[in-house]
C-alpha cells in the first residue's frame, strides 16, 4: 500500500525522535543530563574537521548496504543477507589487492579490485535470487542463513590461507598504500569512497525510475502476476535483482577494506547490514534519501563515539549500539504505522465513492 510524501515525513520525525528522547531516558537512569551530554557531542562533533569528516567515512558503507536492501525491496524481495555480501566482497577485495599490489599499477589494482568486490558479492546475491526463482525458497530465511555462512568462510580463511605472515593474529597483512583510497580531506579519514557512494545512489536511482530494467523490477514489485501476464520473467527479475543487490553489498566491502581498515579482520562491522535495512525504510527505500539516512546514522556512530570519549561521564561504549538500534526499531515500527495510515486512508475513501455512488 503506497504512502504519501506527508505520511513518510511524519513517522520518520516520529522515528529519529522517539530514538533520540528514549536514548535521553537512558542516560538519565546513569544519572547524566542528556541536553548537557547532547549539545556537548554534538558542539565537540562539528568543531573537528576530523569528526566532520568520519561522519561521512562511517556513513560510505551504509549507503551501499541500505542500496543493497532497498534494490530487492523494490521488487517486493527482501536481501536479508547484505551483511555476507559485504564479507563476500570484503573477502574478495583484501585477496585481490594482496595477489596484484606489487605486479600491477595502483589504479588498474583499484579499479580491478572494486569490480572484483561486487563479483564477490554478486555471487552470494545469484546463489539466493536463484533459489528463490528455481525452487520458490524463502529468500529472506536464505539470505539471512547466508550470512552466517559467509563469515564462518572469512573466519576460515583469516586462519588459515589469509593469515597474516606472522601467524599471530586472524587477520590479513595490511594492504600497500598505493592501492588505498584516496582521501580528500586532509587531517581526516575521509576517502574517496563516499564520491563513489554518491555517484552508485544515482545510478541506482536512473536504473530504478528511467530505465526499462526498473520499470519491470518496480513492475514485479507493485504486481508480481500482472507482471508475468505483461510478459515478463519473474525468474529473471528475481536472480538479476538479487545480484545487483549482492553486488551492491559488494561494493561496501571494497570501500571498508581499501579506504579504512587496510586489512580484513575477523568479524569487524557486525551490523552493517542490519543498520542498512533500517536505513532503506527510513528513506522509503528512495536511493536518494539512502544518501541522507546513512548521514544521520554515520553522524549518530559518530556522535556515541564522542560520548564514549567525553571525561568523566563514564557512557558504556555500548551506547552507541543501544542509540543506533533504538533508532532502527522504532524506524520500523513508522513503517507499520504509515502503511496503518495509508491502508486506513485508502479505506475511507473507498467508502467515500460507494456512498456517491448510491
Amino acid at each position: 500500500m503506497k504512502s504519501n510524501t506527508g505520511d513518510l515525513i511524519f513517522t520518520t520525525f516520529f522515528a529519529i525522535v522517539a530514538g533520540f528522547l528514549t536514548s535521553a531516558l537512558m542516560l538519565l537512569l546513569l544519572g547524566l543530563n542528556p541536553l548537557n551530554v547532547f549539545a556537548e557531542a554534538v558542539a565537540i562533533m562539528f568543531s573537528d574537521k576530523y569528526n566532520i569528516g568520519d561522519i561521512f567515512v562511517k556513513s560510505t558503507p551504509l549507503i551501499f548496504t541500505a542500496l543493497a536492501f532497498a534494490f530487492t525491496y523494490k521488487a517486493n524481495l527482501f536481501n536479508i543477507g547484505a551483511q555476507g555480501q559485504f564479507y563476500a566482497g570484503a573477502i574478495v577485495a583484501i585477496s585481490v589487492s594482496l595477489a596484484l599490489q606489487n605486479f600491477l599499477p595502483p589504479a588498474i589494482v583499484l579499479i580491478i579490485t572494486l569490480l572484483s568486490a561486487f563479483v564477490g558479492g554478486a555471487l552470494i546475491g545469484t546463489l539466493i535470487g536463484f533459489l528463490k526463482a528455481r525452487f520458490g525458497a524463502n529468500e529472506f530465511l536464505v539470505s539471512m542463513m547466508s550470512t552466517y555462512v559467509v563469515q564462518a568462510v572469512m573466519n576460515y580463511l583469516l586462519r588459515t590461507f589469509l593469515k597474516e605472515s606472522k601467524g599471530e593474529y586472524p587477520q590479513t597483512d595490511a594492504i600497500d598504500a598505493s592501492i588505498r583510497i584516496p582521501r580528500i580531506w586532509e587531517g581526516t579519514r575521509l576517502h574517496a569512497g563516499i564520491i563513489l557512494s554518491v555517484l552508485v545512489a544515482v545510478c541506482v536511482y536512473i536504473l530504478l525510475y528511467k530505465t526499462s530494467l526498473g520499470f519491470r523490477i518496480r513492475a514485479v514489485g507493485l504486481n508480481s502476476n500482472a507482471a508475468k501476464m505483461s510478459g515478463i520473467s519473474i525468474r529473471k527479475i528475481t536472480i538479476l535483482t538479487f545480484l545487483i543487490s549482492g553486488g551492491l553489498a559488494g561494493i561496501a566491502g571494497f570501500t571498508e577494506v581499501n579506504g579504512v581498515q587496510y586489512m580484513l579482520i575477523q568479524n569487524f562491522n557486525p551490523t552493517l547490514g542490519a543498520a542498512g535495512l533500517g536505513i532503506a525504510i527510513l528513506a522509503n527505500a528512495h536511493p536518494i534519501g539512502i544518501i541522507f539516512s546513512s548521514l544521520l546514522f554515520g553522524g549518530i556512530e559518530v556522535m556515541g563515539n564522542i560520548m564514549g570519549r567525553m571525561s568523566g561521564l563514564n557512557i558504556p561504549a555500548s551506547f552507541i549500539q543501544i542509540m543506533q538500534g533504538l533508532v532502527m526499531l522504532f524506524v520500523i515500527v513508522s513503517y507499520f504505522i504509515r502503511e496503518k495510515i495509508a491502508v486506513h486512508r485508502n479505506k475511507k475513501k473507498l467508502m467515500e465513492a460507494m456512498e456517491d455512488a448510491d
